[in-house]
């Protein structure tokens, strides 16, 4: 796949079923270092919770979610918003949003409902890439969002415990190809709150790694003070602190993604 005027958007969902993995700190951090890298990106927070709006600095509004537009009521393209990041839009969250699993379920294609909102803004290739912060539970805005994905990046905390959920999140994935989307594959597995100081990070990588192979990311997301104090300034850590090693962290990534997806004009 070349950059340029013929590459085609691709839609990468960050998902894990599990919380507390670091996948909205990866929401905000990638989506901006990508855009950075004068990357078009589109972020989309389906988590209810919205920390991925308000850590890029939007409040809260109603209304001004993807709800809408799976409903119907609106174009999606109609809800994407600026942020104060070059070259990254978002569709924000909103506490109603939590309404759209009971919402949704009543509609006979509830499960497509998230392609059908995106797949104008997809087609038009007006975005490199388009994130979706997926909520942390395996609900229907979950099952939505593997629906419309071309790839899923899963977040994975340096610790045993989460290993066990890394085997739901592949069987999922493996399923949803097989109904109906058949370009979905787990593109990356990225091991967060790494830790290089303990035996049990260094250990819990490896053991991915003996499963996973190269889909494992090469960059480690340590724990940085940096990381967890970027979003209550409402800023990525890029903008927070160019320096730090979450910022030098998520510009790795952000490189390495580029990478694997062939894209030139890597810095």
């Amino acid at each position: 796949m070349s950059y340029g005027i013929e590459m085609q958007t691709v839609v990468v969902a960050l998902a894990n079923q599990k919380g507390g993995v670091g996948k909205t700190t990866t929401a905000i951090n990638f989506s901006a270092c990508l855009a950075e890298k004068n990357r078009r990106v589109l972020l989309v927070d389906l988590d209810p919770q919205a920390n991925a709006t308000s850590g890029l600095g939007l409040e809260k509004e109603a209304g001004a979610s993807i709800f809408p537009a799976l409903m119907g009521d609106v174009a999606g393209v109609d809800q994407i918003k600026q942020t104060g990041v070059k070259n990254l839009d978002i569709i924000p969250s909103e506490l109603d949003l939590a309404g759209a699993e009971i919402a949704i379920a009543r509609h006979d294609d509830y499960l497509h409902k998230l392609r059908k909102a995106l797949g104008p803004v997809v087609e038009s290739n007006r975005y490199d890439v388009i994130l979706l912060d997926c909520p942390p539970s395996l609900g229907i805005l979950f099952m939505n969002a593997l629906n419309v994905a071309h790839e899923v990046i899963i977040p994975m905390q340096c610790e045993y415990l989460a290993l066990e959920g890394l085997g739901v999140m592949v069987d999922i994935v493996q399923q949803v190809a097989e109904a109906g989307n058949p370009r979905l594959h787990i593109s990356g597995i990225l091991m967060t709150m790494y830790n290089p100081s303990t035996n049990l990070s260094q250990q819990v990588v490896q053991e991915v790694i003996k499963h996973f192979g190269d889909r494992v990311y090469e960059t480690l997301i340590p724990r940085n003070v940096r990381l967890s104090e970027a979003p209550s300034f409402g800023l990525p850590v890029n903008k927070h602190d160019p320096h730090c090693v979450g910022t030098a962290a998520y510009r790795s990534l952000a490189k390495e993604f580029m990478g694997r997806q062939k894209l030139t004009g890597i810095e």
